[in-house]
């Protein structure tokens, strides 16, 4: 047998351990799984659209999990807890921005063009800080987040600096801009339900197995003969471009961007993070469950703190990032999952 085969082999046998660690379930099982899970989110909309502030707070709450699952498949499944996420959402941003007010382009066409823009940056910052493991990946890339809201700042020819970028009002579909809020609902919600399909699929693949045996070990993860580089950058680049479209979907949605709006910690790069812990990190519905509970609870706690001093919304965000990894070690789905097999184990005994 070649060396070639024996590392196929191997690779075939770290994707069987990976299998048998996790919970495999049927494909049947898991797409059913999703489809009520997308039932249940269209419920809610239709509970909700004749209430223009619940229906606001729902389409944040959409967009965000589509968000928080689309940083999932990298932050979760390949266990690299970026903090830079925010610079793709803000390439989808100002690229439908720039060109809709300044070109008049569809922000269909936005979207296609700004997506590769977002892999190429991805792919360009990830080569050197890949390199790098834990928390030293981790401030590398909110370095990234804050030297792009410095740029993004310091280039208001472009960008629009502090004075941001304001999008005309034309209603129609071309322009994604609808009188009826509930419209947005329905795209935020195909959004939620494309990013979730993407990440079931790739935890389902050769590509998800991998990414979970870099998590674990990616010393073992290469001692098989994973390419651990080429299977984190796979993970980064699909991550980054759904991540881009959830940017480009808030530009349409808000009407109006800013650096401190597309680029700052606690409004995006680390509320991914946090949805995502709180939800289950690794989960496939953690990081919607987790949209679910905090988008809501932290606009309701924005509002009872907005008499109060400036800055203590942002320490409210501090404190949840301390508290959550620590209160809930695995998220509440992946509680509720561990708590689930538990209980079936005694009960078959």
């Amino acid at each position: 047998m070649s060396t070639s085969e024996d590392a196929v082999d191997a690779q075939d046998a770290a994707i069987h351990g990976v299998r048998s660690g996790a919970t495999t379930k049927s494909s049947r099982f898991v797409w059913t799984g999703y489809a009520a899970g997308m039932a249940g989110l269209l419920l809610l909309l239709l509970a909700v659209q004749g209430d223009a502030y619940w229906l606001n707070i729902l389409i944040l709450t959409l967009l965000f999990a589509g968000l928080a699952s689309a940083w999932n498949i990298i932050g979760g499944f390949g266990g690299q807890l970026s903090l830079g996420h925010g610079v793709f959402f803000a390439i989808g941003a100002y690229t439908v921005g720039i060109t809709y007010d300044r070109y008049g382009w569809s922000p269909w066409a936005a979207m296609v063009v700004a997506m590769p823009i977002a892999m190429t940056v991805a792919a360009l910052t990830s080569w050197p800080t890949f390199r790098l493991r834990g928390p030293f990946f981790a401030m590398a890339t909110l370095a990234l987040n804050q030297v792009a809201l410095v740029l993004a700042t310091y280039f208001g020819s472009v960008t629009g600096g502090v004075q941001g970028i304001t999008l005309p009002f034309s209603p129609s579909l071309r322009d994604l801009a609808f009188v009826e809020r509930w419209k947005y609902a329905v795209v935020m919600l195909a959004f939620v339900a494309l990013t979730v399909a993407v990440a079931t699929v790739i935890s389902r693949s050769k590509l998800g197995y991998a990414l979970r045996a870099v998590r674990e070990d990616d010393e073992a993860a290469a001692a098989v003969g994973f390419n651990v580089f080429a299977v984190k950058m796979q993970g980064m680049l699909i991550s980054a471009a759904l991540t881009c479209l959830g940017g480009s979907l808030f530009a349409v949605f808000v009407r109006y961007i800013d650096p401190a709006s597309v680029l700052g910690l606690p409004e995006v790069g680390v509320r991914m993070v946090l949805i995502a812990l709180l939800g289950g990190i690794g989960t496939l519905m953690g990081p919607v469950v987790g949209s679910l509970l905090f988008i809501p609870g932290i606009t309701l706690l924005q509002g009872e703190l907005a008499g109060q001093r400036p800055g203590l919304n942002l320490v409210a965000v501090g404190l949840a990032l301390v508290i959550i990894p620590i209160a809930l070690r695995r998220g509440i789905v992946g509680t509720a999952a561990e708590l689930f097999r538990s209980a079936r184990g005694r009960w078959k005994r």
